[in-house]
């Protein structure tokens, strides 16, 4: 009983000295760099002290200072690491165009398969177009051109053996 009448004894202190120094907290982490933000940072200040088991604390004031800067310097690395995230992504992701070489070479590839998916036959390359372009299921192509399920099945087969051969030509390439 004891034990649980001085943490909130602790509790009300730390509270306590946050709510007389709330102004020169505010003040201190606008001069850090929060701007603005500064009374939003303040309550989260508030909820990490007082969430926390509250010890014995010999000078609460530059106890709540030290928990005030390392919160600024934990929104700082935060910031910074989300900035050179979105940088990098900004970086990988920016459109480069190929090289001659590397386009030409996609331009070969892509007749290549092509005329791989035709040597199947009309049916089954409509069907791989049908299911693979356009994304209709495969019910909706079998109604369409008056096939069976299976057919679809076997006909998207048989295109898939041909494009995996021209895959394994690439490879060997």
């Amino acid at each position: 009983m004891n034990e649980s009448r001085d943490r909130t004894d602790a509790a009300q202190g730390i509270e306590g000295v946050l709510l007389a120094n709330r102004d020169r907290i505010v003040r201190f982490l606008e001069v850090r760099g929060a701007g603005n933000n500064a009374e939003d940072l303040f309550q989260d200040l508030w909820m990490r002290l007082t969430d926390r088991k509250p010890g014995p604390i010999a000078d609460p004031l530059p106890y709540i200072m030290r928990a005030a800067n390392n919160l600024m310097l934990d929104r700082y690395r935060s910031a910074r690491q989300s900035d050179l995230r979105d940088k990098a992504w900004g970086e990988a992701s920016a459109t480069q165009s190929p090289s001659t070489e590397t386009a030409l070479i996609s331009r070969e590839q892509l007749a290549l398969v092509e005329t791989a998916i035709t040597a199947t036959g009309e049916r089954p390359a409509r069907i791989f177009r049908r299911f693979r372009v356009d994304g209709q299921n495969q019910r909706e192509i079998a109604s369409e051109m008056g096939v069976s399920l299976s057919t679809v099945e076997a006909d998207l087969r048989k295109v898939y053996a041909a494009l995996a051969a021209i895959r394994r030509q690439f490879d060997a390439g």
